[in-house]
């Protein structure tokens, strides 16, 4: 089935021209066309279209994600917040006083791994060690990167230590591309960077909703 994808503003990949308007065509897991809505909507009139608020964009990476799902522990929310908060645990004594078990692991990886999908994240970079984590992340549909140096502590937010929005950008939309984006609520690329990558309100990978803002 195809969709069309269209919102006030499209980005197709870093130094592209933002096209007012623009649209991605998703037929199957892959981009079938890109262009001005009234134009890809004019070729496919059956096509069912998903109009969103905001800019779309390439789906993000996000860097050191190693750290991110295997040194840093997600609450189950709610059963442990009350106990634990709601904030991402760090730090080894932390994580010692947590006793923590392979499965245990897992299903942290599984909730980090929707954060990160709730950012617009698509790929993430890193050496998964835990087993139960490089399953957890393979499930998600987040695609496994190799590592790649960063400064600081690594982020759930893509753009954090970046210069410019663009440089977290994951692939271009094109057509035959595999159907990888995200969506933000915002009204360009400033604004993104600005703002961060929590006004994402939807992510696509493999031509599938994974993540939609309620």
């Amino acid at each position: 089935m195809l969709t069309l994808h269209t919102a006030e503003l499209l980005v197709t990949g870093p130094g592209s021209a933002p096209l007012p308007g623009g649209a991605v065509l998703v037929d199957g897991d892959r981009i079938a066309r890109v262009g001005p809505y009234e134009e890809v909507a004019a070729a496919h009139p059956h096509a069912r279209t998903r109009r969103w608020p905001g800019l779309i964009t390439p789906g993000l990476v996000v860097r050191g994600a190693d750290v991110l799902l295997e040194r840093t522990y997600y609450p189950d929310d709610p059963y442990e917040v009350t106990e634990l908060g709601a904030d991402p645990i760090r730090g080894a004594a932390a994580l010692e006083a947590l006793k923590m078990t392979e499965p245990r692991w897992g299903h942290s990886a599984r909730r980090g791994t929707q954060r990160l999908l709730a950012r617009g994240v698509v790929a993430v970079c890193g050496r998964f060690t835990i087993p139960a984590v490089r399953t957890a992340v393979s499930r998600s549909g987040l695609t496994i990167l190799p590592p790649a140096d960063y400064e600081g502590l690594p982020d759930l937010d893509p753009f954090a230590g970046r210069g410019a929005a663009a440089e977290a950008f994951h692939g271009i939309l094109e057509a035959g591309v595999p159907a990888r984006f995200a969506v933000f609520a915002v009204a360009d690329e400033a604004e993104l960077s600005e703002r961060g990558a929590t006004t994402c309100v939807a992510t696509v990978i493999g031509g599938r909703l994974l993540h939609r803002r309620r």
